[in-house]
């Protein structure tokens, strides 16, 4: 069984930033994926890191203003989000698959409002 907890969501002015961390344990996995979801809408891949060579995938919107990595000293895959708008206002979830089941963290809450 593999858990994820997600931390560092909150609220922020526009334009500011937040760094989202995904913490996983209990199984090794090769990828780690997040997602958002916002009130009515369906939930959407943000970005993805792949572990054998380090490769990430960033979603257009996101493209030039949040980064996926992960940091080796705290052993999490994380999502620094910077010049936030209000559209990126959502539950952001961080995804594991692993040899076809699907491992969800409970997610973290990112508000951008004035």
């Amino acid at each position: 069984q593999l858990q994820l907890v997600e931390s560092g969501g909150g609220l922020v002015q526009p334009g500011g930033s937040l760094r989202l961390s995904c913490a996983a344990s209990g199984r090794a996995f090769s990828t780690i994926y997040w997602y958002r979801q916002a009130p009515g809408k369906e939930r959407e891949f943000v970005a993805v890191w792949v572990r054998s060579n380090g490769t990430t995938r960033h979603t257009d919107s996101v493209k030039g203003r949040f980064t996926i990595f992960r940091d080796n000293a705290r052993k999490t895959v994380d999502l620094q989000m910077d010049n936030l708008k209000p559209e990126d206002s959502a539950m952001y979830y961080c995804n594991a698959r692993i040899l076809g089941a699907s491992y969800w963290g409970q997610g973290t809450q990112v508000t951008v409002s004035s």
